[in-house]
């Protein structure tokens, strides 16, 4: 299957907290198909499905050589001092701010077959696992950034061709 279109800054369902997997089905199991096509693409450590217009708990990463999905995921756990780390957003095209991140992060949720699976990180990893986590809960990375920071991003945005 081809990528789906990704969701840009401005379209509601990224500001919707999406809802969770209640059943897993051939429409759920499309959902992950089309995560996974989406996020092997270039440049991408992460796809939420609400970028690609579906408002379910489920996200796909591609760091390090690691491909995967998870179901339902929920933020459980994130360590050590946040610090600023440069970040963009498929959402947000061609901009990248400052961003504070946790340099560990864990989040559990379960896999196409029910069964509960873990996915943990530093670096990249751990940036992707709340970036990812933050648009399922209606999100994007703008909403993160320090008061100034973000005057200079919604400018950005504004001026934008994509906007």
């Amino acid at each position: 299957m081809p990528e789906r279109p990704i969701r840009l800054f401005g379209d509601p369902v990224l500001k919707t907290v999406s809802a969770p997997v209640e059943q897993i089905d051939d429409g759920v199991r499309a959902l992950v198909d089309d995560l996974l096509d989406s996020v092997k693409l270039p440049g991408r450590a992460g796809v939420a499905a609400s970028q690609i217009g579906v408002n379910l708990r489920a996200f796909s990463y591609n760091v390090d050589g690691r491909v995967g999905y998870i179901l339902n995921p929920v933020l459980v756990e994130v360590t050590g001092e946040p610090e600023l780390v440069d970040e963009g957003c498929l959402s947000v095209p061609g901009l990248w701010h400052k961003t504070r991140r946790y340099p560990f992060a864990r989040v559990r949720g379960i896999d196409l077959n029910g069964n509960e699976i873990e996915l943990s990180g530093t670096g990249i990893m751990a940036q992707a696992l709340q970036h990812e986590t933050d648009h399922l809960d209606g999100l994007l990375y703008l909403d993160r950034l320090d008061k100034d920071e973000r005057r200079v991003a919604m400018k950005a945005v504004r001026e934008s061709d994509w906007f």
